[in-house]
């Protein structure tokens, strides 16, 4: 299964580097249009490489989507945590009624065969 992962992986990676030897070309990036610059007097542009516009908007949408499903999945992470503190109450519960029961009954052996695994 790590051979297939691992070759996944260097599939990605060479198109990516295929990709970046295929857009080599600088490209001037604004962050205003043209006529607000000018109204403003500030011109913030960056000349970059295209394959690198093109990866750090891959990367930010990525990292969009991931925070995205992070804060989609609060209420369900949520839910599961109340549902393990429950689970361990009863557990709890559960282990001291067998012990009590244990005691009532005044036999040793059952009382051993019927106490919880440490």
């Amino acid at each position: 299964m790590k051979t297939i992962v691992y070759a996944f992986w260097v599939v990605v990676g060479l198109c990516l580097i295929v990709v970046g030897l295929a857009n080599p070309g600088m490209v001037t990036v604004r962050a205003m249009p043209e006529f607000l610059a000018g109204l403003v007097n500030i011109s913030p542009d960056i000349e970059i490489p295209l394959f690198m516009v093109i990866f750090l908007s891959v990367g930010t949408g990525l990292l969009i989507g991931f925070l995205w499903e992070w804060v989609r999945e609060h209420r369900i992470r949520a839910e599961s945590r109340a549902r393990a503190k429950e689970v361990n109450a009863l557990r709890r519960e559960v282990a001291t009624l067998r012990a009590e029961k244990a005691r009532d009954d005044g036999d040793e052996v059952l009382a051993l065969l019927d106490a919880p695994a440490r």
